[in-house]
């Protein structure tokens, strides 16, 4: 399973997800990480261009590339809640601190 997860510049859960400048990709297999890479994805300076359908579908076209099935993330607006939710990708929100500790959190339960 793929998790993706926002990451801040202090290394913790980022809590902007639709303006996160950096996101981790992370592969859990038999309950941990077998793979973590952090990808910069600039939504930070993306958000506002083009509007809020470009932006959501700019992050869905990511989404889609990496085999994303789920994201962590602290908060997102309505509307991306949807659009992962129409797309299969299950969301958990809530998410602080230690990225990995919150990617397997997620998946845990």
């Amino acid at each position: 399973m793929i998790v993706c997860v926002p990451v801040g510049s202090d290394g913790a859960v980022d809590p902007r997800w639709g303006r996160a400048a950096r996101v981790a990709l992370a592969t859990v297999e038999d309950g941990g990480i077998t793979d973590w890479h952090e990808v910069g994805v600039e939504w930070d300076v993306l958000h506002d261009t083009g509007g809020e359908g470009a932006h959501h579908a700019r992050v869905a076209r990511f989404l889609r590339g990496n085999h994303v099935d789920v994201v962590v993330a602290n908060h997102m607006g309505a509307g991306m809640t949807r659009m992962l939710g129409t797309m299969g990708v299950t969301v958990e929100l809530g998410a602080a601190g230690d990225p990995r500790l919150a990617v397997l959190s997620a998946v845990s339960g």
